[in-house]
C-alpha cells in the first residue's frame, strides 16, 4: 500500500482552528488532502473494553478465568506491553499499521470461496426496459458513466467525501479499476494498477459464458460515446449467441485452494494466459445476463439479490462472472441490474459512491456526437479447455450449486420510517437499526450473540474498517421491557434512547480509531511474527466466542434506492445489510440452511415486527407492507 502517494494540501483547504467541514463534498482535490494516521489504541483501554464485551457472551465463571488471563497479559512488563510497543513502532514507520495486515488475514489468506462468503453484491433499482435492446442501451450508458467517474480520478478532480464532518481517505478509488485478485494455493495476491503508467483502455464484457475485450477509448484518448458503446455491445451480442459454451468463469467461484490449483493448470497454456490476463487487467467487467427466473412478487427481491450475489448457479448466470475481478457490473435482460465487488481492494462506501454517480449519469440524456471513425470488432477471448480443466469446471459447478442451495436470503423494505424519524428524536439512525437487530436476534434465539458491525476508518490515511460491538446490557434491559406484558411506553422509550445513545458512543469510539477488534488482531499477529508461543489470551475459549460473530451487519448508505447483500461470516450466523433512506429502509438477511438454528426469513419477519414496535414508540407511521421477505430465497439453481 505504500506505493500510493498523495500531494500536499492545496491552499484554501487548510484544517485547523475555526475549520468547519461542510456536509457536501469539498472542492479540495481528493488526492491532495492530508489525513491523520490511524492510532494504536491504549492497551489497558482495549483490554477493559474486551472484557466488557464478553459480559453477555460467557458465563460468570468463564469471564473470571478470562479476566485473570487479561490481567496477566496486560501486567507491567508482560507480553501485552511488549507487543503493544511493537505495534507503536510499526505505526511510526508505516503509513497505516493495520490495513496491510487486515487485508492479508481477512481476505488474501482466507480459503473460502469469494462467492457468497466474501464478495458483497449491490442490487440496483430495476431499470425501465424488458428486452435485450434496452439491456444493451442501458449497459452502454452505464459504461459511459463509469468512465466519466474514472476520468475524475485521472484528472484529480474527485471531490473529498465527508462523513460526520471528517474528510475521508480517497486512496481506494485509485485501486478499484484495472485490479484483480490472483488465486494461490496457500494465499492469494493482488494485481494492482502500477502507478505512473498509462492505465488499460479496455473493459471485459461477458455474455453466455463468453468473454470479450472491449476498447472503450478512441485513438485520441477520448472515451467512446454511448452510441459507439451501444454499437460495440450489439456486435458482442451477435458474436455470443451460442449457449453451449463451457462456463469457465465458474472456476473463480470455487474454494481458493482448489481454484489456485486449477489456475496453475489453466495458465500453462499461452492462449489461456493471454485471455486470463486480459480479464485481470481490464478496467472492470460488464456481465450481460439472461433474465432472472420469474417468481412471485413476494419472493422476487430475494431472488434478484441471490442473482447479484452468485449468479443463480451453473445453469443460470454464474458462468458470466469472474469472481476475482475487483468490480463487475451486472446488467440483466429483464431490467435487473447490480454490482459485485471484491473486498481486498475496496470497502463498500467507495463502491456506493461510484454507483450513485453512475445512476445519476444514466438519468441524463446523451448529447455527445459519435466520431465517424469505424471501430474494430471487439475480440473474443478464447480458452483452451483440456480434459483436466474440464474436470475442474465440473467440480466448480457442483460446489457452487451446493453452496447456492445452502444459502437462505430474505430481503424486505421497511416503510414505517426512514432516517428522518430517528433524527427528529436526536438519535443516530444507524444506531437505532443496530439496536433493532439486537432485539430481533434476542427474540428469535433467546440470547444475544457476538456481533460485528462494519465501520469505516477512512477518516485515517489508508484506513479500512473496524468492528463496532453492541451495547449489550442496555439492549437486554430494553428487550425485557418491550416483551413485558404490561410495560409502560414512557419507560420503554427511555430505555430505547439509552440503548441507542450507548450504541452511538461505541460507534464514535471505533470511528475515532479506538476499536478493540483490529487492535487485538494486531497484537495477535505481532505475537505470531515473533515466532513465539501465542499468548494465552488468544487461545482462551472466550476469545473464540468473541470472534465467532453470529451477526455480521452494516449499512452502506447510498443515496440511490439500492441494497447490499452478503453471506454470513460463520456457518451458524447471519449476514444483515441495510440501506437507510429518507422514507424507508432496505434490508437483506442471509443465513445457511445447513444450520437448523438459523433461518433468514424468521429473523427478517421478527426484525420487521421490532421495527414496527419502535416506529409506534417514536410516533412513526405504520408499515403498510413489509415488501419482500416473504418465503425467502431458499432454492438452489433451477
Amino acid at each position: 500500500m505504500g506505493r500510493w502517494r498523495f500531494l500536499l494540501q492545496p491552499r484554501g483547504c487548510r484544517r485547523g482552528a475555526g475549520f468547519r467541514a461542510p456536509r457536501t463534498p469539498s472542492r479540495c482535490l481528493a488526492s491532495a488532502f492530508p489525513l491523520p494516521r490511524q492510532p494504536v489504541p491504549p492497551l489497558a483501554q482495549t483490554l477493559e473494553r474486551y472484557l466488557r464485551s464478553l459480559e453477555v457472551l460467557v458465563t460468570p465463571e468463564e469471564l473470571q478465568e478470562t479476566r485473570q488471563l487479561v490481567e496477566e497479559f496486560g501486567a507491567p512488563g508482560g507480553e501485552g506491553e511488549r507487543l503493544q510497543a511493537q505495534l507503536e513502532r510499526r505505526a511510526a514507520r508505516m503509513e497505516n499499521w493495520i490495513s496491510d495486515w487486515w487485508v492479508q488475514s481477512a481476505y488474501l489468506e482466507s480459503r473460502l470461496p469469494l462467492a457468497v462468503h466474501s464478495s458483497p453484491a449491490v442490487v440496483l433499482p430495476k431499470q425501465d426496459y424488458s428486452d435485450w435492446r434496452g439491456q444493451l442501451r442501458f449497459a452502454a450508458k452505464l459504461i459511459a458513466g463509469v468512465l466519466d467517474f474514472k476520468a475524475k480520478i485521472r484528472q484529480q478532480a474527485l471531490l473529498v467525501e465527508y462523513r460526520g464532518g471528517h474528510p475521508q481517505c480517497m486512496a481506494q478509488y485509485s485501486r478499484i479499476f484495472a485490479s484483480c485478485r490472483l488465486p494461490g494455493p496457500k494465499h492469494d495476491g493482488l494485481l494492482l494498477p502500477p502507478p505512473g503508467r498509462r492505465p488499460p483502455t479496455f473493459i471485459t464484457v461477458v455474455r453466455n459464458f463468453q468473454f470479450f475485450q472491449l476498447e472503450v477509448y478512441n485513438s485520441d484518448g477520448s472515451p467512446l460515446t454511448v452510441d459507439q458503446l451501444h454499437l460495440q455491445l450489439q456486435r458482442i451480442r451477435g458474436l455470443s449467441w451460442k449457449t453451449d459454451k463451457e462456463p469457465l468463469g465458474l472456476l473463480t467461484s470455487d474454494h481458493r485452494h482448489t481454484w489456485g490449483q486449477a489456475y496453475s493448470t489453466l495458465m500453462r497454456d499461452r492462449l489461456n494466459r493471454e485471455s486470463a490476463r486480459c480479464i485481470q487487467r481490464s478496467l472492470f467487467t460488464v456481465c450481460l445476463d439472461a433474465p432472472v427466473l420469474k417468481v412471485s412478487d413476494e419472493r422476487y427481491p430475494s431472488r434478484v439479490a441471490a442473482q447479484m450475489l452468485h449468479g443463480g448457479g451453473s445453469y443460470s448466470n454464474s458462468g458470466n462472472r469472474w469472481f476475482d475481478k475487483s468490480l463487475q457490473f451486472i446488467v440483466g435482460e429483464d431490467g435487473v441490474c447490480g454490482v459485485l465487488y471484491e473486498q481486498a481492494v475496496a470497502d463498500g462506501s467507495p463502491i456506493a459512491t461510484i454507483i450513485d454517480h453512475v445512476l445519476n449519469y444514466c438519468k441524463d440524456p446523451d448529447t455527445a456526437r459519435s466520431p465517424m471513425t469505424p471501430l474494430p470488432l471487439p475480440p473474443k477471448l478464447y480458452f483452451y479447455i483440456t480434459p483436466e480443466i474440464q474436470h475442474d469446471i465440473e467440480r466448480a459447478k457442483q460446489n457452487l450449486d451446493i453452496l447456492i442451495t445452502d444459502l437462505d436470503i430474505s430481503c424486505f423494505t421497511f416503510r414505517g420510517f426512514g432516517q428522518g424519524l430517528p433524527k427528529s428524536w436526536g438519535l443516530r439512525p444507524d444506531s437505532l437499526l443496530q439496536v433493532a437487530l439486537q432485539l430481533a436476534y434476542y427474540r428469535t434465539h433467546g440470547s444475544l450473540c457476538a456481533t460485528s458491525e462494519v465501520a469505516s476508518l477512512r477518516r485515517f490515511h489508508l484506513g479500512r474498517t473496524d468492528a463496532v460491538r453492541p451495547a449489550a446490557p442496555p439492549v437486554l434491559r430494553l428487550a425485557r421491557a418491550m416483551d413485558a406484558p404490561h410495560g409502560q411506553d414512557e419507560e420503554t422509550l427511555s430505555l430505547l434512547q439509552a440503548a441507542v445513545e450507548s450504541q452511538s458512543a461505541r460507534t464514535e469510539q471505533v470511528l475515532a480509531g479506538q476499536g478493540i477488534d483490529r487492535h487485538l488482531l494486531g497484537l495477535k499477529l505481532a505475537a505470531i511474527g515473533d515466532g513465539q508461543r501465542l499468548p494465552e489470551i488468544f487461545m482462551d475459549t472466550a476469545y473464540a466466542i468473541a470472534t465467532h460473530c453470529r451477526l455480521l451487519t452494516g449499512q452502506v448508505a447510498a443515496r440511490s434506492d439500492c441494497l447490499m447483500v452478503y453471506g454470513p461470516q460463520v456457518p451458524d450466523g447471519y449476514g444483515v445489510c441495510y440501506n437507510p433512506l429518507d422514507a424507508h429502509v432496505n434490508f437483506a438477511v442471509t443465513a445457511f440452511n445447513c444450520c437448523r438454528e438459523t433461518h433468514a426469513q424468521r429473523l427478517a419477519q421478527t426484525l420487521q415486527g421490532v421495527l414496527a414496535q419502535l416506529s409506534r414508540l417514536l410516533g412513526g407511521r405504520p408499515d403498510p407492507v413489509g415488501q419482500g421477505g416473504g418465503e425467502g430465497e431458499r432454492e438452489g439453481p433451477p
